[in-house]
């Protein structure tokens, strides 16, 4: 793992979940990170669900972690690729698949970064609120500023 207080040059960390939130949350940092000089880091969290392994009362078995990460890489990189579609100028993208809950794999990413930038919500269980339960907790616990870009109504 990449001790991020050795990581020089201006960072900012994007939460992706493969949400509208995220990609325009994408989007902005692309945009700052273009007028600052900065890097990104998109990063996606990936975890089992909990109550998986017990479904229909099953007992736990073998869960196909890899299979869950390749989703995760194949969404991730298609969510970066679609945001620097057709960009003339190119932002350097670092893409990060991390096990764990998703706010704890932000806020540890998000160490010695000049900026998080998070969507307004993502996949959460409770699809209206205005500000999901991760971004409230990196808003509160972030070591760096953090920005949360409310999804954008697009025709």
């Amino acid at each position: 793992m990449i001790d991020q207080d050795q990581v020089t040059g201006h960072r900012i960390v994007v939460g992706i979940d493969n949400s509208a939130g995220a990609a325009e949350a994408l989007r902005w940092a692309l945009a700052h990170a273009r007028l600052t000089g900065a890097t990104v880091e998109a990063v996606t969290a990936w975890q089992v669900p909990p109550m998986y392994a017990y479904a229909y009362g099953w007992t736990p078995t073998g869960i196909d972690d890899a299979g869950i990460v390749r989703y995760a890489e194949k969404t991730l990189t298609e969510t970066v690729e679609q945001a620097q579609d057709g960009d003339d100028q190119p932002v350097t993208v670092t893409n990060r698949i991390m096990e764990g809950p998703a706010a704890q794999v932000l806020l540890d990413a998000g160490k010695g970064a000049d900026l998080m930038v998070l969507g307004s919500r993502g996949h959460g269980a409770f699809a209206g609120m205005l500000l999901g339960s991760v971004s409230q907790h990196c808003v509160q616990h972030a070591t760096c500023p953090t920005v949360v870009i409310p999804e954008q109504t697009r025709p």
